[in-house]
């Protein structure tokens, strides 16, 4: 038996944006259920985070989510089993309040939420399947762990040490050790890929911020008699990032064609030739692109050895963690961080509309 897994979905995401449900769906008809038809696979296994917004969703993406991703599982046949994230809750410290509940009732034939830890058996494997970890259920979860004889756990874990996003690593998580008694871990959460002793951390399946550009995406399909788990690529591309260096590379016939619907950075290293920088940015902005951002390099005007030639471009996310470091303080620079990347990700998501 062969089960597809998907993990931090988000739908509804960016403030329900007609770009980003595009994109979804794009995704969804052109990748994920021809897959799942062209294989007959029948099981799919989602770790959390399918909806976005704890608080609310958008009717326009709960009806368009309803089109291209549920109504499916009921027209090829198709179950879900599923396990709340922590965006799929309400409450921060209890999982009983959450959204698929409350909006997935109609589909109770295809989907299955477990709200509870508890073993599912897909053929003869055995998966235990523990929702988001919270004060709630947390004593209840680490017996189960302690009596659990499954040698696959499916979760959705903020584990220490492993990395949110590329280069930027958890720091106050749960330790991982706790999980050492499973062959393999498997996680939604962080929407990066990454893999340390037996925990391996899914990323997501599509690109939602610009900290996924470059990072490719996939989802998986885990095979029953094996206990292998395929990684299968989603070439769909949203955010595309362009090194512009005219001492090295020529522009005049770059392939802009491919920059369509997409948000894309262009990320100056050197211009020489002011005509032909001008010339490919007014070519980008008539292929109808989301978005266009201009990074300039400001070294001519600091000293030429300030930026070396690799051009070292942090994130947000890195540049709030460095100035919290260098702040002299007693406070806990642990939970500043913490705080001031939960209140980046709600900026985030307000940011299109």
């Amino acid at each position: 038996m062969k089960i597809a897994i998907l993990n931090d979905t988000h739908a509804g995401i960016r403030n329900s944006s007609e770009i980003f449900i595009n994109y979804q769906e794009k995704f969804y008809d052109q990748v994920f259920f021809p897959y799942l038809l062209e294989n007959d696979i029948k099981q799919i296994l989602h770790l959390g985070d399918y909806y976005d917004n704890r608080k609310f969703i958008n009717f326009k993406a709960l009806n368009r989510n309803r089109q291209h991703f549920l109504s499916k599982l009921r027209e090829y046949g198709i179950s879900m089993d599923i396990i709340p994230g922590n965006h799929d809750t309400f409450y921060k410290n209890t999982n009983d309040l959450n959204s698929l509940k409350e909006l997935l009732g109609h589909y109770m034939n295809e989907v299955h939420i477990v709200m509870e830890p508890k073993v599912v058996t897909y053929d003869d494997l055995d998966v235990a399947l523990i929702p988001w970890i919270c004060s709630d259920n947390y004593e209840k979860t680490m017996n189960f762990i302690r009596d659990c004889k499954a040698p696959i756990c499916g979760s959705h874990l903020e584990l220490a040490g492993f990395e949110v996003a590329r280069g930027q690593a958890c720091h106050d998580g749960m330790d991982h050790k706790i999980f050492n008694k499973f062959e393999l871990v498997l996680s939604g959460h962080f929407h990066c890929r990454s893999q340390r002793d037996n925990i391996r951390y899914l990323g997501s399946q599509m690109e939602f911020f610009w900290s996924d550009v470059d990072d490719p995406k996939y989802f998986h399909v885990l095979d029953s008699s094996t206990r292998e788990v395929t990684a299968i690529n989603n070439p769909l591309r949203l955010f595309e990032r362009i090194k512009y260096d005219d001492t090295k590379n020529e522009y005049f016939d770059y392939d802009v064609t491919q920059l369509k619907h997409k948000f894309v950075k262009v990320v100056v290293a050197n211009k020489t030739d002011p005509f032909t920088f001008d010339r490919l940015i007014d070519r980008i902005q008539n292929e109808d692109v989301h978005e266009l951002k201009i990074q300039e390099n400001f070294s001519e005007f600091i000293g030429e050895n300030v930026i070396d030639e690799n051009i070292s471009l942090e994130d947000t996310a890195t540049l709030l963690d460095t100035y919290v470091e260098a702040v002299d303080t007693e406070l806990d620079k642990k939970k500043i961080k913490s705080q001031m990347r939960d209140l980046m990700r709600e900026a985030q998501a307000l940011e299109i509309s």
